[in-house]
């Protein structure tokens, strides 16, 4: 049997490290870990789901593999489908980062065996990773894919030192929270493409801001400024020959 699935989940498939059991939280129909069992690159899933309809559409994915005596689909709320160290690798994606930060947060009783988080936050990359910073997690990897014209990071963090990944003389932390550290490194043409995007967000508020006469807006120009400036830093920097993170 074949699967296909969409090129943000196979890039989250490519950081499952073999024959682990693998818990994916917000399952999306169970089809990354239908899709790791097809594979035989995990020993066991758990395909958890918060909501009815998803939960009985992850029920009839896992139903048509042959493999299905190998995966458990469990209905509630983030990590609590889980039992205390029963997962070694968790995977939560297509969320926003403040929220796979607070799943993290209300299940830390559920992380003592984790080797590996894979997280796809659509939003709120840096929220995320000072989460994983503040709790002893180390960023090892990061990935970036563009896919009908959205663009996604991978992030992947396992226990460690968290201040590994942030050793930079040009950058601080907090900006290479922001980027993300093995991105800036990588110089992908996608993260590129992103930052490009987020120059244009803040040119057209900064355009607004000005349009504006009330004095609170007047207050916050000089700040989106600021950050533009800081846009375009990253953005020369992505563009030069070579790395500039050290």
């Amino acid at each position: 049997m074949t699967l296909t699935i969409s090129k943000r989940l196979q890039t989250i498939a490519a950081y499952c490290p073999k024959d682990a059991l693998v818990a994916d939280i917000g399952s999306d129909h169970a089809l990354l870990a239908s899709y790791l069992l097809v594979n035989n690159q995990a020993r066991f899933v758990i395909a958890g789901e918060l909501n009815e309809g998803p939960y009985q559409a992850a029920l009839r994915q896992i139903a048509t593999l042959t493999a299905k005596d190998r995966a458990s689909v469990r209905k509630g709320d983030g990590l609590a489908v889980l039992a205390p160290n029963e997962a070694e690798v968790i995977c939560i994606a297509g969320m926003g980062g403040q929220l796979i930060a607070s799943i993290l947060e209300a299940g830390l009783d559920k992380l003592g065996k984790v080797q590996r988080l894979i997280l796809q936050p659509n939003v709120g990359e840096d929220i995320l990773r000072k989460w994983l910073y503040d709790h002893g997690y180390q960023l090892v990897a990061e990935d970036i894919v563009e896919e009908d014209g959205i663009i996604y990071e991978v992030l992947v963090a396992e226990p460690g030192n968290p201040d590994k990944p942030y050793q930079s003389d040009k950058w601080s932390q907090a900006e290479l929270m922001e980027i993300g550290p093995f991105l800036l490194q990588q110089q992908s043409p996608i993260l590129l493409t992103k930052w490009k995007s987020e120059l244009e967000k803040w040119e057209k508020i900064k355009a607004r801001m000005m349009a504006s006469t009330r004095a609170e807006t007047q207050e916050k120009l000089s700040e989106i400024e600021d950050k533009i400036i800081w846009i375009k830093g990253v953005l020369t920097c992505l563009q030069t020959d070579k790395p500039s993170y050290n």
